[in-house]
């Protein structure tokens, strides 16, 4: 089990485990990187999770599926709902999970081999997209994450730095 470290040598008992699962729940993200010409760029985009992976559908010819093919070095932030009910009446930051990662370029027809995925694309499409296989490495750095609402607003307590394991 991996604890995380916060700022002023708090500790927590969020793991890598409870990370993914939070992800899990959640099913957009910002994926950020640099173009072949060094220019910054992100966007949003709708995942699914498989084992240790988040898989996107991009089209064929997108500057995602060329630009991730270069290096495929990228930066993700995935922000997680909180607040239930209380959202729809007070306006509740969401909690966030940041983190580098490698994505590998696939074919479309590579959800074949992932059946669980079929909600990113319906098979009769996938001839035309490719599949962003997106493998987070070093730490998930979060915020709000494990932490109750009132500890938002104070940094040291709502941030954490998660071995991704």
């Amino acid at each position: 089990m991996s604890t995380s470290i916060r700022p002023a040598g708090l500790m927590t008992s969020l793991t890598a485990d409870d990370v993914w699962r939070a992800m899990r729940r959640a099913s957009f993200a910002v994926l950020s990187h640099v173009t072949p010409a060094g220019a910054p760029r992100s966007s949003g985009v709708v995942y699914a999770i498989e084992g240790r992976s988040l898989f996107v559908a991009v089209a064929k010819d997108s500057w995602k599926a060329r630009h991730m093919a270069v290096d495929g070095l990228v930066a993700v932030t995935v922000p997680i709902r909180r607040g239930g009910l209380l959202s729809s009446v007070f306006p509740i930051p969401p909690a966030t999970v940041s983190f580098s990662a490698v994505a590998v370029v696939h074919s479309g027809d590579h959800l074949d081999h992932l059946p669980r995925l079929d909600r990113l694309v319906p098979p009769d499409r996938r001839a035309n997209c490719s599949i962003l296989e997106i493998r987070p490495t070093g730490h998930f750095i979060t915020y709000g994450l494990g932490v109750p609402l009132r500890a938002m607003r104070e940094p040291a307590r709502a941030r954490a730095r998660v071995a991704i394991g």
